[in-house]
């Protein structure tokens, strides 16, 4: 399991360091000037083009694009990200609390989406056919397609503005958390519970479900079997889950204006912050590759034979 775990993570090295690659590339393929951005940023009444070479030196802009990539690269994996083009404070004492704040959404909400999707999946799959199978597929089908900018208002001047229940913005309180966990949690649940019930239907027809029902073992303990043996298909799916929602708080942080990374990009994107939006994109693409390591480990801890798949 160990030489599993080391070349999982050596696979890994190498996509880390292609992404980086390309995100440095996508912004300096920008048609703006990042020294013209800084001196515009800091409203500078006339800006001439020895300013201009004058920043680009500062920042070290001036020295070939590989040098500036590596230094780049180097700086990132000591969390340094460099400096604010807008603000002028270090990148990562802005992107930093922001990435906790989003971070505790995803997370709560991670975990609301799993317990649903697991919870509906096993209903679902051992009602196969029945009403509640399709009712809780056809509710769920129309929730999902739902727009969350527009479930998101729909709880707001519900639970907000007609019973005065919740807050609309902000994350002052546990009560904070509540409507943007359901809005993210009703827009997922939909798309992974289906998955959960797929995957038990596909074992229930399997042998050894047959022999332990005419073993005679009580049926909470086939379901659980099943179950388990389910998993280790939704595990992956579930472990994508919580990156992808990381990064498509984007809508729902901005509707809650919540303070977090989803907020702060929008803001860096129109107010063309390179630094940060650099910093925002690695952020995304390691929690990405992580998560789909961890994914991976688990399922190999799980079923012994993937370990040889690599």
């Amino acid at each position: 399991m160990g030489s599993y775990i080391i070349r999982r993570i050596f696979i890994s090295i190498p996509v880390l360091l292609i992404i980086s690659f390309l995100t440095f590339v996508l912004i300096n393929l920008s048609p703006l000037d990042p020294a013209e951005v800084v001196l515009q940023a800091q409203e500078v009444p006339l800006i001439t083009d020895e300013l201009i070479a004058q920043t680009k030196e500062e920042l070290g802009l001036d020295k070939p694009f590989i040098i500036r990539y590596f230094d780049w690269l180097i700086a990132c994996l000591q969390l340094n990200f460099g400096d604010s083009y807008v603000k002028g404070e270090p990148v990562w004492s802005l992107v930093g609390p922001a990435f906790l704040n989003t971070l505790k959404l995803t997370l709560v909400s991670s975990v609301a989406i799993i317990i649903l999707s697991i919870l509906l999946g096993v209903i679902c799959a051992m009602r196969e056919g029945k009403m509640i199978d399709k009712s809780v597929r056809g509710v769920s089908f129309f929730l999902t397609a739902m727009p969350s900018y527009l479930l998101a208002s729909i709880m707001i001047w519900y639970f907000s503005v007609e019973l005065d229940l919740l807050p609309t913005s902000g994350m002052d309180s546990y009560k904070s958390y509540v409507l943007p966990v359901i809005v993210i949690t009703i827009s997922y649940v939909g798309i992974y519970f289906r998955n959960v019930r797929t995957s038990m239907l596909s074992n229930l027809n399997e042998d050894y479900v047959l022999y332990e029902r005419a073993s005679g073992l009580p049926e909470w303990k086939i379901t659980m079997h099943i179950l388990r043996n389910s998993l280790q298909v939704a595990i992956s799916i579930f472990g994508m889950a919580i990156p992808i929602i990381l990064g498509s708080t984007v809508v729902i942080e901005n509707v809650f204006a919540w303070p977090g990374l989803g907020t702060l990009s929008v803001k860096a994107i129109l107010s063309r912050d390179f630094p940060i939006i650099q910093a925002y994109v690695l952020i995304l693409a390691a929690a990405f590759v992580l998560f789909n390591t961890i994914s991976d480990i688990i399922n190999a801890t799980m079923n012994p034979k993937i370990r040889n798949d690599i």
